[in-house]
Formats: structure tokens, sequence, C-alpha cells
């Protein structure tokens, strides 16, 4: 497998993943959610969630899926090194949070449905997440759902700026953050036909069936799906169906067939080809959005899940009245 020691996020980051970006900073309302998300919302509590209630993967544990996965942090250069959960959900579906801590959880649903291959594609995928510093941005688009959707009135002095416009852009820019993450898991497995393969197996796959799916059907299927852009009509459904309309709620990923599209465009490219010989950008990057506050005084762990288990306590009393 090829190694990219020392690679920047911003080299192989998607264009429209920046674009996405730049446009969800510049939303009103940002900037103060961003502030509000740094004063109530931790990653440690997340993270011992999983250690209580999903497995840890370590050489003694899941040896295999260890294995593949160190290999593909040092692929990647991602430092420090993340830690890996799997967790006992039949839903195919991973995903990486932390930014001082990172980690990654992989549902058992995928090992059942995966090859190794595959799995290492996934794992690519969710590190290149963290190599691209989107879990930040991630965790804030979560929060601020949760704020809106079972908090209601109680927003922590966010209600009437958290704007169905922030949402969007929020939404928007996660999709877009997808096509990076999918460029690292091409870079490590360096084999299309594996990316695609797991994108199709995560679009409608059976580990009982999986001897009738066809990859070339489902490019075929994607070709089709880019077609439908010809109809302005399509385009308007499109952008229903990811905002929410008619679907009762908006996505987060791109549908598997567009991703097959940009992804098989990007194969082909000289950028990537120009990757694999060694020839791009290097140097440490801090990722997409630095929300930090500097100038408060640091708290100890504990005392920070504390005051965040109080905080949360309080909420629950006030709803209670």
């Amino acid at each position: 497998m090829p190694r990219y020691t020392g690679i920047s996020s911003e080299a192989f980051r998607h264009p429209l993943d920046r674009q996405a970006e730049q446009a969800l900073r510049s939303v009103p309302g940002f900037d103060l959610v961003a502030g509000k998300f740094v004063e109530f919302m931790y990653e440690r509590p997340q993270t011992i969630y999983h250690i209580g209630n999903s497995i840890q993967v370590s050489h003694r544990q899941y040896a295999s899926i260890h294995r593949i996965f160190r290999e593909c942090v040092a692929d990647l250069d991602v430092q420090p090194e993340p830690v890996l959960f799997v967790s006992q959900n039949p839903i195919a579906n991973s995903y990486a949070l932390g930014k001082d801590h990172p980690y990654i959880v992989i549902n058992s649903g995928l090992l059942d449905l995966l090859s190794e291959a595959e799995i290492r594609a996934v794992l690519a995928h969710e590190l290149g997440h963290i190599k691209c510093g989107h879990t930040t941005l991630i965790q804030m688009a979560m929060w601020v759902m949760s704020v809106v959707s079972t908090l209601s009135e109680m927003t922590f002095g966010l209600g009437g700026i958290v704007s169905s416009g922030l949402i969007y852009a929020f939404f928007e820019w996660r999709r877009k953050a997808e096509l990076s993450s999918d460029r690292a898991a091409l870079l490590v497995t360096d084999e299309l036909d594996t990316v695609l393969s797991t994108m199709m197996k995560i679009a409608g796959g059976s580990s009982v069936y999986a001897h009738e799916l066809s990859l070339p059907e489902f490019i075929r299927q994607s070709d089709s799906y880019q077609e439908l852009d010809k109809d302005n009509l399509n385009q308007i459904y499109k952008f229903m169906l990811y905002n929410g309309f008619g679907a009762g709620s908006m996505l987060s990923h791109p549908f598997p067939v567009e991703r097959v599209h940009y992804i098989r465009a990007w194969a082909e490219s000289e950028e990537y080809r120009s990757i694999k010989s060694g020839n791009y950008k290097r140097g440490d990057t801090t990722g997409a959005v630095d929300v930090s506050s500097p100038s408060e005084p640091k708290e100890s762990e504990a005392d920070r899940l504390k005051r965040q288990i109080d905080e949360l306590q309080e909420q629950i009393n006030r709803l209670k009245r």
C-alpha cells in the first residue's frame, strides 16, 4: 500500500469542501454557535460512552482490524493516532469525532458486510475526516441540530439566531466534506474498484446476495443519475431531497451514486497521479476550523466532565418545570 509521509490534507481536500466551509463561516450566527459550542460541548464524555458501550480495537481485540487501521494511520500520517471502537449496530455506518482526542466508531454491520479491502477503505475515509479537521464542524452540526430539535426554546441564547440558513449551510458542508474523505480512501487503498464497491454495498449491499451484485451496473446507475441534471426540474428535486423536503430529514451524505461520480473523476486526474508519484503538499494542518478559546483558563478533564453533567442536569430540571 502507498504511504504518504508528511502529507497535508490540503493535498487532497476537495475544492467543494473548501467552498462549502467558507460559505458556512459567512452565515450570520456561525461565530456565536462556535463560541457556544466551546462553552457547552466537550468530546470527553462521548469517549467515555464508547469505552463503556463499545469494543475498543487493539492487538488483542479485533486484531486484524487493528492491523489494517494502524496501516491506514501510517499511510495518511495521522497524528496522534485516533482510538478505534466497534459498536454493536446492524446499520452499515461509521463516523469520526473528537479534536484533541479523536476517535472512530465503526458499526458491526459494516464488518459483516464488507471485505477486508473495503473495511480499509472505510477506515481511511474516516481518517480523512480527522486529517482534514472535519470533526469539529461535524460535532458542531450535530450539536446545533440537537439544540434546535430537543431543547426548543432553551437554546443557550441561540433561539432566533440559529436560522434555517445556518442549518442548511452546515449540512451542505457535511455533504461536501465527504468528497475529501473519499479521496483519502482512494489514496490509501490505491484501488478505485474497492472504493466503488464499498459505496455500492453501503447503498444497498447484502452479505447473502453479494454474489449477485454488479459494480459495472452500479457505475451505469451513477451515470444515469448524472444524466438527470439535463432536466432543470430534476435538479430542483435533488435539492429538495437533500434538504429534507419530502424526505423528512436533511441528508448528511451525498447519494452514493453521486460520490461514485466524483471519485471516478478524481481517479483520472493529474492531481491524483501527482500525489501517487510522491509530489504532494506537505506539512501539518490544523483542520477545517478552529473554535478553541485559548484565552480562557483550561480545566482538568474531571472538572470539565463534572461541569457538563451539572449543566445537563440543570437543563433537565428546567424541562421538567
